[in-house]
């Protein structure tokens, strides 16, 4: 980290034309030495975002290639025992599955809103039709009120129905801030979690789940609660580059005037 800034003081003293020697005695005198290693400091500081904003860049080039990498590709068929081994890279791709619902292991997902208004979205197991194998699937929103499980019996959908939306990956880290689930006790089962993590949830299911959710896509003669949602994703590459120029710039602008800044203290 403190290559780049070194490199940018030497850059303002080849500015400063002759007396860069009195120039170094100067920013590394009793008086500035101080100050010349907090500006150093501040520089490396500044480049350090820099480098991070365009690691950020970097990661946001690769998820937009990756999500349409998926999207790009045709409806991905789940039925019987046709599971693809690298279903977990699959996330964002449609898909569609048979099958009938478990609604007596369901389970919530807490802090889901709908037109700003609170609520959970349920995770129903399916029992994939044709097969022993469940998966679960985001079946949408209802409000905060029905968050107990003695109330999601008005929402259940009973025999064969016809699944449509996206592969999700199971998430088992919360975003910064977020709250983290807490470990059951023996015997115990959480029916509201914070995060879809599949291979929690499973653990307290009878059944084995695939490693993946379906977050159902709402359909023209699904009018109902729960109400159907699909990913919000902008593939952009957001204000990373802008920013990364940003902090570089003013890292700059540090180097080359701090020196000009002592020079004219100095003289004075």
């Amino acid at each position: 980290m403190g290559a780049i800034p070194r490199k940018i003081s030497l850059l303002a003293y080849k500015f400063l034309g002759e007396g860069n020697e009195d120039m170094l005695k100067s920013l590394f005198s009793r008086r500035w030495i101080l100050t010349t290693l907090i500006a150093i400091a501040a520089m490396g500081v500044l480049v350090r975002l820099g480098l991070w904003q365009l690691d950020r860049l970097e990661q946001r080039r690769a998820f937009n290639a990756r999500v349409l990498s998926q999207t790009d590709q045709p409806v991905l068929d789940l039925s019987g025992e046709r599971v693809p081994d690298d279903i977990t890279k699959m996330e964002y791709r449609q898909i569609a599955v048979r099958g009938r619902y478990d609604h007596t292991h369901e389970v919530a997902l807490r802090n889901q809103v709908w037109k700003d208004l609170p609520g959970i979205h349920l995770l129903t197991p399916l029992q994939i039709e044709g097969s022993e194998q469940f998966v679960l699937v985001d079946r949408g929103w209802i409000p905060l009120e029905d968050i107990s499980p003695e109330k999601w019996g008005q929402y259940q959908e009973l025999g064969v129905v016809e699944v449509r939306g996206v592969i999700r990956a199971s998430q088992s880290s919360p975003d910064f801030g977020a709250r983290v689930d807490p470990t059951p006790q023996p015997g115990e089962s959480l029916t509201a979690w914070h995060l879809a993590d599949i291979e929690r949830i499973a653990e307290q299911m009878p059944y084995d789940l695939l490693p993946i959710y379906i977050q159902q896509a709402p359909g023209p003669a699904w009018v109902d609660l729960p109400y159907r949602s699909q990913p919000n994703l902008v593939l952009t590459e957001g204000p990373h580059l802008g920013y990364a120029v940003q902090w570089f710039t003013f890292a700059l602008i540090l180097g080359v005037g701090y020196p000009f800044y002592v020079r004219r203290e100095s003289e004075s």
